[in-house]
């Protein structure tokens, strides 16, 4: 278990312009909404080995969209997100694992002041220098988890059975972090 040797140890950084968090959900059994979230900051601090290495990630929940503006006012409502009491959602990496480019990062995920672990499998897709000078590096990430556990536990139930909202949700990350100084 060892880090990419072109992650060299110091401080990484979010780049939010050339990332995404998003994730999809199946709605009344039969299609996928997909969602994301505009804002967020995130801090790697990469040590000499993955034991010496940390991330932790915030996402500010009322930059929800999903090009619905009905739907995104009511997740951003109570029944869901409820923004105005829970503005932000938390991820603390506990654990990595793995080599070369394919890594399981475990780690607490907080969302509406409810933390549970959490598994990403996290794609490891280079270092490159830009045209500025700064060290980027990427990473592509996904889990999945049940939205009850966390307390969203909106739902409407169908005429023909089922629910409206399904209570997994894949949750998709492609981060692109610059190294300071």
């Amino acid at each position: 278990m060892t880090l990419p040797k072109e992650l060299t140890p110091g401080t990484w950084t979010l780049d939010m312009a050339h990332s995404e968090i998003g994730f999809s959900v199946r709605h009344a059994g039969i299609s996928k909404v997909r969602g994301r979230f505009t804002e967020a900051s995130a801090e790697a601090r990469v040590g000499e080995s993955l034991a010496d290495s940390s991330v932790h990630a915030t996402v500010y929940t009322a930059s929800f969209t999903s090009g619905d503006a009905n739907r995104d006012a009511h997740v951003r409502g109570a029944d869901f997100f409820d923004v105005e009491q829970y503005p932000e959602m938390t991820f603390r990496g506990t654990h990595v694992e793995g080599d070369g480019e394919e890594y399981t990062l475990t780690g607490d995920l907080t969302i509406k002041g409810v933390t549970r672990p959490v598994e990403l499998e996290v794609e490891f897709t280079g270092v490159a220098v830009d045209p500025f000078g700064a060290t980027r590096a990427g990473f592509s990430a996904e889990t999945e988890i049940s939205r009850k556990e966390f307390g969203l536990t909106w739902n409407a139930a169908l005429e023909a059975g089922g629910v409206l909202v399904s209570d997994k949700v894949k949750i998709n990350l492609e981060a692109a972090l610059v190294k300071e100084g």
